[in-house]
């Protein structure tokens, strides 16, 4: 790289369901300022939130490209997102509007999953790993597959949809529109679901102040409350949390015999939380794993760069994009 890209500084921005968060990164993908707005939910006011985040960072800084990531099926080379079950865009020019919104700078557009994968790969977990499957838990699940190093995304550019597979038969409603995804039971929605689920079945195995609260007000049980009531001891967040410990290594003992990966990496929002969940989901995945016992165990690592992944992934495709000239 260049003496003058090594300076470059680009905006990676993580468009959840739950959260816009974005950050301006540097050439070695250390992350210098941060801002963050809720997810509305309608386009305009989803693309209005994403430009006002990224001109907060721009009055702050010098940026020359912005990157975002998001979950659903992407379009990248062309900037279109076809479809993304946590949000409102359909068939959207996306890299186009926000790139409008922001005065021409130039926008990429890449799967949330993809570019914690290769932010990951680069500078944190996944560095030096055959085929590594990134598994980013947050309002649900995204998956990525790296193949030496390189992004599998199928014939249409949306694999690996490991959320959306079906792991209960006519269980949870999905936003996807099917019932019973990987992600209604294995996510930060999931975790404040099931937890609710366990208080309206009335065996609450001991004073709770989880079950105080949700009798107060149900909104308040989200999965972030219900961690942090896990770490405080609470016993219905720590069942709950054990029940998501459960689902995580059920779903990776499908895809480990899928894909066969020798690494899998736990990214997303949620994985700040993997203390209280992964020793539990590495269990259960070596013991109902196909052959167990018979064959290599998968390393199941937490990401190197957490919840900012994402960010530092879009980032980084942004500059690239610059050194390259395209539109990813």
């Amino acid at each position: 790289m260049s003496p003058r890209m090594s300076d470059v500084r680009t905006i990676g921005v993580d468009v959840g369901g739950t959260s816009v968060r974005a950050g301006v990164v540097d050439a070695e993908g250390g992350i210098l300022d941060t801002a963050s707005a809720p997810t509305p939910r309608t386009d305009d006011a989803l693309e209005a939130a994403i430009a006002g985040a990224v001109d907060e960072l721009r009055r702050r800084h010098t940026v020359a490209a912005v990157g975002l990531a998001l979950a659903g099926f992407v379009d990248a080379p062309r900037g279109l997102v076809r479809y993304a079950p946590h949000l409102s865009w359909r068939d959207a020019p996306v890299a186009e509007r926000i790139g409008a919104r922001l005065g021409g700078i130039p926008v990429v557009v890449e799967h949330d999953a993809n570019s914690a994968a290769l932010a990951e790969r680069r500078y944190g977990a996944a560095a030096g790993a055959s085929v590594a499957l990134v598994i980013a838990l947050g309002t649900g699940i995204g998956g990525a597959l790296l193949l030496d190093g390189e992004l599998f995304r199928g014939a249409h550019g949306v694999a690996p949809e490991l959320g959306h597979l079906r792991v209960v038969p006519d269980g949870r409603a999905c936003p996807c529109g099917k019932r019973g995804c990987w992600e209604r039971y294995c996510s930060g929605t999931a975790l404040g679901a099931t937890a609710l689920e366990m208080l309206s079945g009335g065996a609450v195995p001991g004073p709770s102040g989880l079950a105080r609260e949700a009798a107060v007000d149900p909104g308040r049980v989200t999965g972030k409350r219900v961690a942090a009531a896990a770490r405080e001891g609470d016993p219905v967040a720590r069942a709950a949390v054990d029940d998501m410990g459960r689902w995580l290594g059920e779903g990776l003992s499908l895809v480990a015999d899928v894909f066969d990966p020798d690494l899998v990496v736990i990214a997303g929002g949620v994985s700040a939380s993997a203390p209280l969940f992964l020793d539990a989901a590495r269990e259960h995945y070596a013991r109902i794993l196909t052959g167990a016992g018979n064959r290599p165990l998968a390393r199941i690592r937490t990401a190197q760069l957490g919840a900012a992944a994402a960010v530092v992934g879009a980032a980084t495709l942004a500059r690239e994009s610059l050194r390259t000239g395209a539109r990813r």
